[in-house]
């Protein structure tokens, strides 16, 4: 991947902002997400050999050299790889709660009064090798009905994807987006997951929601 931006950056010249936004969320940053759904990586090492992508790229927009990656990412409004893949994760289970697309992994929703849809977090055995386990945690049918469970209901009953979108966006933005870097000391992981749990909220299935 890192070969394959550097080849895109030699055959422009322009480091403008626009040009470069425009050629990194064209040609590079749809590689790395490519069923990000599916293969979405959650070890710290993991994560930042692929943020480490995009930082390279930013750092390379006229005006913008001195700033740290954190601070691009706010100039630019983007978000983090990271906060993405997460971001796609929550979009697909509202699409397997709306029945768009197939419930491959036999995702289960309940009904709260107070929550909204609510999804039925898997359970393993426990007993099983941590590799396994760490596995299964990390896979989508876990990952992705925990994700779920930290919306407010404004998002999960959103009735259409242009809908979701502006409702999830505005959710998301009140989470801080400060992905593990190298060089960079962050106060936790940066996923939602981590923000959710710091802020108390009871999940009684996975203790977030």
């Amino acid at each position: 991947k890192q070969w394959y931006q550097r080849r895109v950056r030699s055959a422009f010249m322009c480091r403008s902002e626009g040009v470069m936004l425009a050629l990194f969320k064209a040609l590079v940053r749809p590689i790395l997400e490519y069923c990000s759904v599916v293969w979405s990586p959650t070890l710290l090492g993991e994560v930042s050999q692929l943020e480490q992508v995009q930082r390279n790229f930013t750092r390379r927009i006229n005006g913008l050299q001195k700033l740290g990656y954190w601070e691009r990412l706010s100039a630019l409004n983007l978000q983090s790889l990271q906060r993405r893949r997460e971001r796609y994760t929550i979009i697909h289970m509202w699409k397997i709660y709306n029945q768009l697309v197939p419930n491959g992994t036999s995702v289960e929703f309940t009904e709260t009064t107070r929550f909204g849809h609510r999804a039925v977090v898997p359970t393993y055995n426990y007993r099983a090798q941590r590799a396994v386990s760490t596995k299964f945690e990390h896979s989508f049918s876990v990952r992705g009905p925990i994700l779920w469970n930290t919306l407010p209901k404004s998002v999960k009953e959103a009735t259409t994807l242009p809908q979701l979108k502006v409702e999830l966006g505005r959710h998301l933005k009140g989470y801080p987006d400060r992905p593990p870097t190298r060089g960079y000391a962050g106060v936790n992981g940066n996923s939602i997951l981590d923000y959710a749990a710091s802020r108390g909220s009871s999940d009684p299935q996975r203790g977030v929601l």
